[in-house]
C-alpha cells in the first residue's frame, strides 16, 4: 500500500502522513526542479522522520545530478546502489484481493488532520481501464499526457495507472504551463510526442491565455495528431474553454470528478460519441453515478436551482470504499448528511436537459441578505471581461448583509489601462447579469492568486485573511508568499487580516 506526497511537502505535514499510515519505507528524489530554483527534498524527509512518531525501516533515494543528498548510515539506500545490486533478481507477484487497499491518497481535512482516502484494487482497475478508451476516446499505442503532478489523484489516475492498464503511452512533465521556457511549452511537448489528448487543469490554460492570449507561440509548433483537450480540478470557466476552443480548434471538454472518486462523475465521453457542449458543464453524469441536487434540508429541486449536489449509493467501481483507519470519520464525512446518498461538498444545478453545472464548494456559497448566491457564477462574470486573466470571488463579512461578494481580478499581461477602470466595468458587470441582489460593490486587481500546487485557488484562506480571523498556511500551498500579496491588497481597502 502506497501514499504519494507531492515534492516540497512541509515536514511536519509529511510527519503526519508516515504516522497515520505507519509507514515502512519512504522513496524520495534527493531534489526537486523548479523554475529557477532547485528544492532540496531530502533535508524536508528527515526533518519529518526526525519528528514522526512513526519511524520508518528504511529511505530510498534518488540521487539527482542537481543536487547530492546526504545519507543515513544504515537507514537511506541509494537507489541506482541498490537497483545494481538486485538487477537479475527474482521477485514473485503477491496476490491481493480486489478488496484490498491499493493506495492512500491524503487530502486536507478542516480538523487539521488529513483524511486517508482509500482507492482499492479491483474496482479501481475496472473504472480506469472503461475510461480510458470510452471516456478520453484512446486506444492501446496512443500518447496520452496528462499535465499534472504525480502527488495529486489526477496524476495517480491518468499519469500512472489508467494508462498503463489501458496500453497507452503516458508521458511524465517536470515543469510549468509558462516559464519553462515560455508559455508555449506545452505545445512543444504536444508537438515533439505526437500526443493525441491532453489534461490539465484549467489554471494552467488561464495562466497561457494570460502569457499568449493571441497563440503566437503555438504556431511555432505544428500538431497534426492532436485531437482533445480535457480540463478538470479547478472549474473550467466559459471564457477559458472558449479561448482554448479558438486556439486549439480541437474539442475542449471539461469534466468533473473528485479525489475521492478517482475518476470522472460527470464527462462529455469523447470515445462514446461526443455530446453538444454546454460551456460550463461537464455535461451529463458517467456510467454508476446517479447524480442528485438536494436543498440543505434533504430534499430534491427543481431544474435550473442552485443546491448541494450528491451521489446516490451505492458508489461506483473506483470511489473510496473508506477512509483509512477512520471509518467512522468516512461516514460523518460522506454519508451522514444525507442518508443514502454521497455527499459531493459541491454546489451546482441540474438543467432542462440533465445538463450538471458546478459552481463552486458548498463552503464558497455566498448568503447575502438572505440570498444563496454562487462564487462561481459571479466568477463567471469577471472572466467574461476582455481585460481580465483569472479571477476569484470570496464572501466577506457584512455588518449587514451577513456576506458580501469581493473579488479578485489577475488582468492579462498587455492591459495598461488603470486598474480602477477596469475593477469598475466588473463591478457594473455583475450588476448587469446577475442583479443588485448580488451586492458586488468590491473587485481588487493583484498580481497572482493562492493556488495549490494542482491548481486550486485558495479561497477560504482568502476569505479568512478578508475577515481578519486566524489562519494556517495551507499545506499544499505552491507559494506561501502569494498570500501576504493578497493580505497587502486588502489591508489597502480596508479589510482586517490578523497574521497566521
Amino acid at each position: 500500500v502506497h501514499s504519494v506526497v507531492f515534492g516540497g511537502f512541509a515536514a511536519s505535514e509529511l510527519a503526519a502522513r508516515i504516522d497515520d499510515s505507519g509507514a515502512k519505507l519512504v522513496i524520495t528524489a534527493s531534489c526537486g526542479l523548479e523554475p529557477g530554483r532547485v528544492v532540496a527534498y531530502k533535508p524536508l524527509v528527515d526533518q519529518a522522520i526526525e519528528i514522526a512518531r512513526v519511524k520508518p525501516v528504511h529511505c530510498l533515494v534518488l540521487q539527482r545530478p542537481q543536487l547530492q543528498a546526504d545519507l543515513v548510515s544504515g537507514r537511506d539506500q541509494d537507489f541506482e546502489m541498490a537497483v545494481a545490486r538486485h538487477r537479475g533478481a527474482e521477485v514473485a507477484c503477491v496476490p491481493v484481493k480486489a478488496t484490498d487497499p491499493l493506495y492512500i491518497l491524503y487530502t486536507s481535512g478542516t480538523t487539521g488532520q488529513p483524511k486517508g482516502v482509500v482507492r482499492d484494487n479491483g474496482g479501481h482497475m475496472v473504472a480506469l481501464s472503461w475510461s480510458m478508451r470510452n471516456i478520453y476516446g484512446l486506444t492501446p499505442g496512443e500518447v496520452f499526457w496528462t499535465a499534472s503532478d504525480i502527488g495529486w489523484v489526477v496524476g495517480h489516475s491518468y499519469i500512472v495507472y489508467a494508462p498503463l492498464i489501458a496500453g497507452v503511452t503516458t508521458l511524465i512533465f517536470e515543469g510549468k504551463p509558462v516559464g519553462t521556457p515560455d508559455a508555449g511549452a506545452f505545445w512543444r511537448i504536444v508537438s515533439e510526442y505526437k500526443v493525441r489528448v491532453l489534461f490539465t487543469a484549467p489554471t494552467a490554460f488561464r495562466a497561457i491565455r494570460r502569457e499568449d492570449g493571441e497563440g503566437e507561440l503555438l504556431r511555432n509548433y505544428p500538431m497534426p495528431d492532436f485531437r482533445a483537450l480535457f480540463l478538470a480540478g479547478e472549474r473550467a470557466d466559459p471564457e477559458t474553454l472558449k479561448w482554448a476552443e479558438r486556439m486549439l480548434g480541437v474539442p475542449v471538454i471539461d469534466h468533473w470528478w473528485q479525489t475521492e472518486t478517482g475518476w470522472p462523475i460527470a464527462a462529455n465521453p469523447l470515445g462514446l460519441g461526443a455530446l453538444p457542449v454546454k460551456h460550463g458543464s461537464p455535461t451529463l453524469p458517467m456510467p454508476g453515478y446517479e447524480i442528485m441536487v438536494f436543498d440543505d434540508a434533504g430534499h430534491p429541486i427543481e431544474a435550473g436551482t442552485l443546491g448541494n449536489i450528491v451521489v446516490k449509493l451505492p458508489l461506483p467501481p473506483g470511489c473510496l470504499p473508506t477512509l483509512w483507519e477512520a471509518d467512522d470519520r468516512f461516514r460523518s464525512a460522506y454519508l451522514n448528511e444525507f442518508p443514502g446518498y454521497y455527499k459531493t461538498a459541491d454546489a451546482g444545478y441540474v438543467d432542462e436537459d440533465g445538463y450538471l453545472f458546478i459552481m463552486s464548494r458548498t463552503d464558497d456559497i455566498i448568503n447575502c441578505a438572505g440570498h444563496r448566491l454562487s462564487t462561481g457564477a459571479m466568477e463567471e462574470v469577471c472572466a467574461r471581461h476582455p481585460d481580465v486573466a483569472e479571477c476569484a470571488v470570496i464572501g466577506v463579512n457584512d455588518p449587514l448583509k451577513g456576506q458580501a461578494p469581493c473579488g479578485f481580478l489577475v488582468l492579462k499581461r498587455h492591459v495598461s489601462r488603470e486598474t480602477a477602470a477596469v475593477e469598475s466595468e466588473v463591478v457594473a458587470m455583475i450588476r448587469e447579469s446577475i442583479g443588485p441582489v448580488a451586492a458586488f460593490k468590491t473587485a481588487i486587481t493583484v498580481n497572482r492568486l493562492p493556488k495549490t500546487r494542482s491548481g486550486k485557488i485558495l479561497r477560504g484562506t482568502m476569505q479568512k485573511i478578508a475577515d481578519g480571523i486566524p489562519w494556517k498556511m495551507p499545506a499544499t500551498i505552491d507559494d506561501p508568499a502569494i498570500l501576504e500579496e493578497i493580505a497587502e491588497a486588502l489591508r489597502r481597502r480596508g479589510f482586517g487580516s490578523l497574521p497566521m
